[in-house]
């Protein structure tokens, strides 16, 4: 982006928010879309106000290739000109902010709500206030023509699942369109952030999404240790590194088996069942907590690992590396299984792309994009795990990548365990710094989770914005439905497993 007027800036830094460009709408429009067909990627893309009733729009552009982040700014009124049609990876983005401020993105493809709470701006719906389509029950895609059916599934689901409603355009068998509505789970965290950090940050991230708790604390922590200019001890940097792969771990152990049990092949289900346990019981070996709430803490680890329990671990990972294995070869040895796996819910490299997909969604599309490598960050700088990709895009790819990344989390486990070095695990944590902002990239188990933290003349936080991987995963398992069998949605869903609650926030 030589020659851009966007403020460029280090992952695991901070930058002064008033170094961060104000441009005209449409001079920030044409340098976004410039950046993006460049092959940067929207990390965040969010609204605060701004005196006399506007809104600030701030953007934040990742460059995968380069490791550098992009940051600019736009104020707006009632409307601007939606980057979406030339750039669909903001079409979600677009969306929240009209829902959340009332700003219409002028030309968006499909403006509508994808959450249906109030504005933050005022308390009203800025659905009702804005000129934009109403938001309501009734307000879903619809298509005409003989022999045209439409199903609807949700918002309550069998099972102990979260809240989401879809509803599916058919001809037959055939879905046409999957839309989905999301919102049932909305809690306001964002809002509850800011003031801080205090004593209810942290509990707040760690069940931000209940599975991704090690993800979104560290996150966090790395965010405000940017903006307190701290520095993490190294032995607590392997900690962080081995509770996230252990994170890792247990949600592809369980994905792999949760697999299994759509298509009813039991003997995979039942190992993973167990081996999922098994992982969750050594990430408590680290802190006590089996979702390894309590141990991410500003400034390094809460919890230290005793020789004997580093002991227990490698025994426990030899013991979990053969049964994974095992129970991923049965997958890949049955026909039936195959039979179902392979061209379902197929999603194009370009789509992917388009898209802005993370995790292993993207990679199993063959797109090598994994926050480890390219925005390391912790022990990461120091120790890379090979990105494991697949290119047919379908549920066996997302299964296969999966199956890979097991592996290789496994190795560097095993690997970091075998080295870890003495030393303290918490380092002193002091003030944020006034009137900054830090964006923090983490590899989750979905994907790449961005927070960003804004901070105030007191250096509290003013204004925080998570973005969950599953914010970019939604729009494409609609996008893998298309042409599929209604019967293919439950695997197709359980193939990318996404988050309502991480979404909802």
């Amino acid at each position: 982006m030589s020659g851009s007027p966007l403020l460029m800036f280090e992952h695991g830094g901070l930058a002064e928010l008033g170094r961060v460009p104000e441009l005209a709408v449409a001079e920030f429009r044409a340098h976004v879309l410039d950046a993006v067909s460049g092959g940067a990627r929207i990390a965040t893309f969010f609204g605060r106000p701004a005196p006399g009733g506007a809104v600030r729009l701030l953007i934040v552009l990742s460059e995968e290739y380069t490791g550098i982040l992009s940051a600019a700014a736009t104020t707006v009124y009632d409307s601007y000109t939606a980057l979406t049609p030339e750039c669909p990876q903001a079409h979600w983005f677009e969306r929240e902010i009209a829902e959340q401020w009332g700003v219409v993105p002028r030309g968006h493809p499909w403006l509508k709500p994808i959450r249906f709470h109030p504005s933050y701006r005022d308390g009203k719906d800025a659905w009702h206030r804005a000129e934009a389509p109403a938001a309501g029950d009734a307000d879903f895609f619809r298509m005409e023509g003989e022999e045209i059916h439409e199903v609807a599934v949700g918002p309550v689901h069998a099972g102990i699942i979260e809240p989401g409603h879809f509803r599916f355009q058919c001809h037959g068998e055939r879905v046409f369109h999957l839309e989905i509505a999301l919102g049932y789970q909305h809690r306001g965290i964002e809002r509850r952030l800011r003031g801080g950090p205090n004593a209810r940050t942290l509990p707040y991230m760690e069940t931000l999404a209940g599975d991704t708790s090690i993800g979104h604390a560290l996150a966090c922590c790395e965010a405000l240790e940017a903006l307190a200019g701290t520095r993490v001890p190294t032995r607590a940097h392997v900690l962080r590194g081995a509770a996230l792969e252990l994170e890792r771990l247990a949600n592809h152990v369980g994905d792999l088996g949760a697999l299994a049990a759509d298509i009813g092949f039991l003997p995979t289900a039942s190992y993973c069942g167990r081996i999922r346990g098994d992982l969750l019981n050594m990430t408590a070996v680290l802190c006590g907590n089996r979702f390894g709430r309590g141990l991410v803490r500003p400034g390094g680890t809460a919890f230290d690992l005793a020789e004997e329990h580093v002991r227990d671990l490698q025994r426990r990972l030899r013991a979990a590396e053969q049964d994974t294995t095992g129970a991923a070869e049965l997958l890949w040895q049955s026909s039936s299984v195959m039979g179902r796996f392979e061209d379902t819910g197929a999603i194009t490299a370009e789509t992917a792309q388009a898209l802005g997909l993370v995790g292993p969604a993207a990679r199993a599309c063959g797109i090598e994009r994994d926050v480890r490598r390219d925005f390391p960050s912790g022990i990461f700088r120091y120790a890379q795990i090979p990105v494991a990709t697949f290119g047919s895009g379908d549920v066996f790819a997302r299964a296969f990548v999966r199956a890979l990344e097991i592996q290789r989390s496994i190795a560097f486990l095993k690997a970091q365990l075998d080295t870890l070095s003495p030393g303290p695990v918490l380092a002193p944590f002091g003030a944020c710094a006034p009137n900054a902002l830090a964006v923090a990239l983490v590899e989750g188990w979905r994907g790449e989770i961005c927070h960003t933290c804004l901070t105030g003349e007191d250096g509290r936080i003013d204004h925080y914005k998570v973005v969950d991987p599953s914010f970019h995963n939604w729009m494409g398992l609609a996008m893998a439905l298309r042409g599929q069998q209604i019967s293919d949605f439950p695997l197709c869903n359980k193939s990318f497993n996404l988050s309502y609650c991480g979404h909802d926030l």
